[in-house]
């Protein structure tokens, strides 16, 4: 063959064969060489201190991880409101496919919220209400209705007490201005207001917190001689009750009664099988159902959530934290 010929012939062969490899490495059927689309989940949470929300971050984390396409970054904003809002500011300019909050407090956190819609990212109001509906979805329990239930048991404790609704009520509360706090509060009164005999004696504030409970029902107990019931708001405070009361000898006089209704063995759940607490109601972490909204968010671009979900509660007493504990315990929560 003539020399001059052989380097086109060279050159015609490779060209199909360079064409080929390319073909080849950009292959949907290739995996190691697949790129896959990672969408990034952000979770701006108020606060990791409680057990409450720390059940709430390892549920997340749970569900999340079933997807191996998701990236989920928990921030914890430690119960503080500029925290929390340079944080989501932060995710924002981060540009996730996806922001759930927990809000601090609802005024504080409306504005920055409204932001992450203006930015056109999907957001998930987790639990806590703001003041203007800067979400796409909100997902929640009727604080309302569980002050309510929480009045209910405190009027028929007290008849079975003393055959008459009557008694003395220390009630504990949680982070004043937050949704749950108000409506924790205005649901019991709601219930306990045609029942002139059932007294609240104080209402000291701890901020959801056990530690900052104990102090403050030590200070109550100082100067109450007679306590026949305290209602915390959620049950770390009504456990800091338990524990200041027991200090002083003084827990057999009255019962105690929270709010969340966690499993695991330092949950709420437990606290009523072990006798702590005559009854806790079950605060609903919500994430099951913000994760199930979260991945179709994601993986269906014409799918529109509801404005908001709602998640009942229940009630849990001696006769069914058992089987309450095995349903509700989170793994990694406790």
């Amino acid at each position: 063959m003539h020399q001059s010929v052989l380097p086109r012939l060279v050159r015609v062969c490779c060209v199909p064969l360079l064409l080929f490899a390319a073909l080849s490495c950009h292959s949907p059927n290739n995996g190691s060489a697949e790129l896959r689309k990672q969408f990034f989940v952000a979770f701006s949470q108020c606060n990791n201190a409680e057990p409450y929300r720390a059940a709430q971050n390892a549920l997340m984390t749970k569900l999340f991880s079933a997807y191996p396409d998701v990236r989920l970054v928990i921030s914890d904003a430690q119960q503080d409101n500029s925290k929390q809002i340079a944080q989501i500011e932060t995710f924002i300019r981060q540009k996730p496919q996806l922001l759930i909050v927990a809000p601090n407090e609802r005024a504080a956190l409306t504005a920055v919220m409204g932001q992450a819609m203006e930015a056109h990212i999907p957001t998930i109001c987790l639990e806590r209400d703001i003041l203007q509906p800067n979400y796409t979805s909100y997902i929640r329990s009727d604080n309302f209705a569980i002050g309510r239930m929480v009045g209910t048991f405190i009027v028929d404790y007290l008849k079975k007490k003393y055959g008459a609704p009557k008694g003395i009520v220390v009630q504990m509360r949680g982070l004043l201005g937050v949704e749950a706090e108000m409506n924790r509060d205005g649901g019991a009164k709601s219930v306990l207001a045609a029942y002139p005999d059932i007294r609240i004696v104080a209402e000291p504030v701890a901020d959801w917190i056990q530690a900052k409970a104990k102090d403050r029902m030590t200070e109550v107990l100082r100067v109450q001689p007679k306590i026949d019931l305290v209602y915390g708001h959620n049950d770390p405070m009504a456990i800091g009750a338990y524990l200041a009361a027991k200090e002083l000898g003084r827990d057999k006089e009255m019962a105690f009664v929270g709010v969340d209704g966690l499993g695991g063995p330092a949950g709420g759940v437990r606290k009523v099988m072990d006798g702590v607490l005559a009854a806790t109601f079950v605060y609903p972490l919500c994430v099951d159902k913000a994760a199930q909204i979260g991945i179709r968010i994601l993986r269906e671009p014409g799918f529109r959530p509801d404005k908001q979900y709602q998640i009942d509660s229940e009630m849990v007493t001696p006769a069914n934290a058992a089987e309450v504990y095995k349903r509700l315990t989170v793994p990694g929560a406790e």
